[in-house]
């Protein structure tokens, strides 16, 4: 892993790489590149306290919700934010947002896309668990970590023993095979990770949880027959991702004396986003992104996306028009997504999305504040530093159509700035997912 990362973002010779700097929330309403002319200190910034009563717990993370709107500038116009987009005086921004916190949030970017997959599996999900618990017993201090990590390991081989015959089961007659090996070396990998845990050996133990769980994710994956749904006729002849898709993008890092250059890897989820993920990706395939700069990096966000000229948005060659897209939103427990409305619109304030703002390095598509619709190339990642967008309750989730997550190197995000390149956005896997590619259309 060590090597992975040293061969993707190279620190500059002979110059440390310091800690990423914590973020405050102040935050510029431009679509162009930001000129902050002042920086908010923690202290002034609104806090949402875990530990106060329910009462001032609601109320200060509404306030936080209504701080955010008022400066967030996730919109490709210039819009005079005089109240939170969306809002009626009626009713409060977010009413009853304390529901929406039923525990520590998720934050991992593989954990994500594990859970949003379109499965009902639970006797992989018995394996999945434990095995994504073992990060947070690293996380205790002394040998009692290791012995967390051993109850653990314990559980997910337990799971995965008296399981096996359903996870196998669960797996589509056209993937039983692949399926089949995935859960083999699965079970061989919780061997030797006992002898890991034996050994005391704790470096070991992180690299080789991320291994077991490709193979968990990879077994899920193949327990997907099919894209789940039909995408709404209106949009059906766009490009669409049915499935998912890796991308690999590299950018080279200007005026940084801690990083030259680094490479992203990025998975899009068209199973939650099809629309979304297949205008990006089809996008990439157009070379759109190459050589464009970062347009925006406040330490809120970093986005890009926005062509020279007048145009705010992709132009279709073949119609000489911008194309754009719908906001695009799946909520738990939703067979299809939603389009062209926000959930507060909707009166959906309990609602989960099922790829929410909780990750670092979460992808999601730019828009019009007063237009759902008016999404097209400008992209944005999230920097989760933020005080003002605590994961799981947040006034981006249900307003921003998320469809993809930094899986490595998300923590150089925030070494990025204005000015810096993309040098290119290459597909890894996935393409053969891609319907209906307009960058195949000659012209």
């Amino acid at each position: 892993m060590a090597a992975l990362v040293s061969s993707l973002c190279r620190p500059s010779p002979a110059t440390p790489r310091f800690p990423l700097p914590s973020h405050g929330g102040c935050f510029d309403a431009r679509r162009r590149p930001l000129r902050l002319g002042f920086r908010c200190s923690a202290s002034r910034s609104p806090r949402f306290d875990p530990d106060s009563e329910q009462k001032d717990k609601s109320f200060g993370l509404k306030e936080s919700a209504i701080s955010l709107a008022l400066a967030i500038g996730l919109f490709t116009g210039v819009p005079a934010l005089t109240s939170p987009a969306h809002a009626s005086p009626a009713r409060p921004v977010l009413p009853d947002l304390s529901v929406l916190i039923s525990g520590p949030p998720i934050k991992d970017p593989g954990a994500l896309l594990r859970n949003a997959l379109p499965i009902d599996n639970k006797a992989i999900r018995e394996v999945q668990r434990p095995l994504e618990d073992i990060t947070e017993s690293l996380k205790v201090s002394g040998v009692r970590a290791l012995d967390l990590v051993e109850r653990n390991i314990r559980q997910a081989s337990r799971a995965l023993e008296q399981g096996k015959t359903l996870i196998l089961n669960g797996v589509a007659e056209s993937k039983k095979e692949h399926g089949k090996e995935l859960i083999e070396k699965l079970a061989v990998g919780m061997q030797e990770f006992q002898q890991i845990v034996e050994q005391r050996d704790r470096d070991a133990v992180a690299p080789k949880q991320k291994e077991l769980l490709q193979y968990v994710g990879g077994v899920e994956e193949d327990m997907v027959d099919g894209f789940p749904y039909e995408v709404p006729e209106e949009y059906s002849n766009m490009p669409l991702l049915k499935g998912r898709a890796t991308v690999d993008m590299k950018v080279k890092v200007k005026d940084n004396p801690n990083v030259q250059d680094c490479v992203f890897r990025i998975v899009l989820d068209g199973y939650n986003a099809p629309v979304t993920a297949g205008n990006f990706l089809d996008l990439v395939e157009r070379h759109f992104y190459d050589g464009m700069a970062i347009q925006r990096a406040d330490g809120f966000v970093v986005q890009t996306g926005d062509p020279e000229g007048p145009a705010e948005g992709f132009i279709d060659p073949s119609t000489e028009k911008v194309r754009t897209i719908p906001l695009e939103i799946m909520v738990i427990g939703d067979k299809t997504p939603i389009y062209g409305e926000t959930l507060e619109e909707l009166g959906r304030y309990k609602a989960q999305t099922c790829l929410p703002f909780n990750a670092f390095g979460t992808m999601a598509m730019a828009r019009d504040e007063f237009d759902n619709n008016s999404g097209s190339s400008q992209v944005f990642w999230l920097l989760k530093e933020s005080e003002l967008t605590p994961s799981n309750a947040n006034i981006l989730d249900g307003r921003y159509a998320v469809f993809g997550y930094v899986t490595e190197n998300e923590d150089y995000l925030a070494d990025l700035k204005v000015g810096d390149v993309i040098e290119s956005i290459q597909v890894v896997s996935g393409l053969e997912n891609l319907v209906n590619p307009s960058y195949k259309i000659v012209g």
